[in-house]
């Protein structure tokens, strides 16, 4: 996986993520499962960058000029933001860096990001007992309540931090039941009442960090568990 820095903004570190296809949900007897995870291919014939790290306090104060995070530190990721606030910010990145290129992930570029060419319930294996989440991952039973800077545990295979735990992230997708046949760069329903957000938080017990795990909130709806990650468009 190729990584791209940008210079002049901070914390802006991007992996690129090559086309593939991937089997995206989980299957019947995956341990912490929910109904609505219903295994599909998906087919992503585009390339694309993905952050290395949630968006952090800090880049989003020089984009924003203020802060609303309930835990106030600037190398931790935004949070409490709603899929509103997510929006307003790329659009003001965008104009910043003259660009029109940032947006957010679609929910199936998400979890193949997420699966880094694993298909185990979690980017590193199928352990939900064991705390082998801990070596990736802040959550329940390893953030003391709180978030924590990003990048500070292991990554996945894909060079990619925080994509279990941490908070959860704002996708670009409304919510809705996920098809039966195979699709090809699915972008989610065309309307809905709530948005997805992926990943699992630093409140999350395990089965809502896996990789398959879904997560959705109204659109302005905002909570401390909640921040997002940028895709650069190619």
């Amino acid at each position: 996986m190729k990584k791209e820095n940008e210079h002049d903004l901070p914390d802006l570190d991007f992996v690129l993520i090559e086309p593939s296809v991937f089997i995206m949900g989980s299957n019947g007897d995956e341990k912490g499962r929910y109904e609505d995870e219903v295994q599909h291919e998906v087919i992503l014939t585009k390339g694309f960058y993905l952050q290395t790290t949630p968006v952090t306090q800090r880049l989003w104060n020089v984009v924003m000029d203020m802060n609303p995070s309930r835990f106030v530190f600037e190398d931790h990721p935004v949070e409490n933001i709603s899929w509103l606030h997510a929006v307003e910010f790329i659009d003001k990145l965008n104009k910043k860096d003259n660009t029109n290129n940032y947006r957010l992930p679609t929910e199936a570029e998400w979890e193949y990001a997420c699966r880094a060419g694993s298909n185990s319930v979690f980017c590193f294996g199928d352990d939900l007992d064991e705390d082998m989440l801990g070596e990736y991952a802040w959550y329940w039973d390893t953030s003391n309540m709180e978030t924590h800077p990003v990048g500070l545990k292991k990554p996945n295979a894909w060079g990619l931090y925080d994509m279990h735990g941490n908070v959860n992230e704002w996708c670009q997708d409304w919510y809705g039941d996920y098809p039966v046949g195979s699709v090809t760069n699915p972008k989610g329903p065309l309307s809905g009442e709530r948005r997805m957000n992926r990943g699992g938080s630093w409140g999350d017990y395990r089965r809502n960090c896996r990789s398959a795990s879904r997560n959705y909130d109204a659109p302005d709806s905002k909570t401390n568990f909640v921040g997002l990650r940028l895709v650069k468009s190619l």
